[in-house]
C-alpha cells in the first residue's frame, strides 16, 4: 500500500519503501500507522509503500529513494527460511544498487550488522522506553542539532545488540547503537526513531519476562510510563535522515552488472 502523505504538495516526493519484518504479529497495522505519523510530520511530501518482507514482499529498489529495514519480532540471529530471503534481498540490494540508500531500524539495524559480519549478542539488561545515546565525534557532526550536547534519546524495545562495528562501518553512537557505512549509504539504529509513545506501549507486557515486572507493582509500572512517555529526538532524526537521502554517496562500489 502506498500512502501519499501530502499529495497537493509542489515538492517532489521522496519515495520510501518500508519492509515490515515482524512475523504474523498482530501489531502491523499499528506500526505501519507510526511511520505514517512519524514521517507526515517531516516529510509531508513522501510517498510511503509498506511491504511485509517476512511473507517474501520486497520493494523493487529502482522504484525508491530510501529501503527502511524495520524492527521484527524475532530472533536476528536466526536463520529461519524468511529471515535468510531477507539476507538475500540485502545482500542483492548492496551489490546492484550500491548507492541505494538504506536505513536499519532495530532487528533491521542488527541484520544489517550480521550481513556484514557481526555478532549479535543478549544484552545484560533489556532496553525499554526513551533512552539517552551517546554519540561518537562523528555522530556530532553527522547530528548536527545534538552536536552541542552529544546525546540523542530514542525509543528503544531490544534485548540484543551488536557486539561490535561491522566491517566499513563507522559508530555514530556509543554502546554499537547508531552506525554509518563508508559509502555514506547504509544508515542504522537500535533504537525507534519511528515510535512513539503510543506504539511503545504495545509491548508493555514484554515487561514481564524480560524485566520480571509484577503485574500488580504499580511503582515500576509508572516508571516505566514515565520513560516510554519522555521526549525523544525522533522527528529530528527523520528530518536528518530525509537531507541524507538527498546526499550523494562515496562511489565506492560498482554495481554488478545485470
Amino acid at each position: 500500500m502506498i500512502h501519499h502523505l501530502s499529495p497537493d504538495s509542489d515538492d517532489v516526493p521522496v519515495r520510501i519503501a518500508v519492509c515490515l519484518n515482524s512475523y504474523n504479529s498482530r501489531f502491523l497495522p499499528q506500526i505501519q500507522a507510526s511511520y505514517v505519523r512519524a514521517l507526515g510530520r517531516v516529510a509531508p511530501y513522501a510517498q510511503l509503500a509498506f511491504f511485509e518482507s517476512a511473507k517474501g514482499e520486497f520493494p523493487e529498489p529502482s522504484q525508491f529513494d530510501l529501503i527502511v529495514l524495520g524492527g521484527a519480532n524475532v530472533d536476528a540471529r536466526a536463520s529461519w527460511d524468511f529471515v535468510l530471503k531477507i539476507h538475500r534481498f540485502i545482500r542483492t540490494l548492496v551489490t546492484t544498487y550500491p548507492d541505494k540508500k538504506v536505513v536499519g531500524i532495530c532487528w533491521g539495524h542488527q541484520t544489517l550488522s550480521r550481513v556484514f559480519g557481526a555478532e549479535i549478542v543478549n544484552m545484560d539488561v533489556p532496553e525499554m522506553g526513551v533512552t539517552s545515546i551517546n554519540l561518537t565525534e562523528e555522530g556530532r557532526k553527522f547530528f548536527p542539532h545534538a552536536a552541542a550536547t552529544g546525546v540523542v534519546r530514542l525509543q528503544q524495545h531490544h534485548r540484543r545488540e551488536v557486539a561490535a562495528v561491522p566491517a566499513r562501518f563507522t559508530p555514530l553512537a556509543q554502546g554499537s547503537q547508531i552506525f554509518l557505512n563508508d559509502n555514506n549509504t547504509i544508515l542504522t539504529f537500535q533504537g525507534h526513531p519511528e515510535k512513539d509513545a503510543q506504539t511503545a506501549r504495545l509491548r508493555l507486557h514484554d515487561t514481564q519476562r524480560w524485566f520480571g515486572f509484577d503485574a500488580v507493582d504499580e511503582k515500576a509500572w509508572a516508571a516505566l510510563e514515565a520513560q516510554i512517555a519522555t521526549e525523544h529526538d525522533g522527528d529530528a532524526i527523520w528530518k536528518r535522515i530525509m537531507d541524507w537521502v538527498g546526499e550523494p554517496s562515496k562511489r565506492l562500489y560498482a554495481p554488478v552488472s545485470k
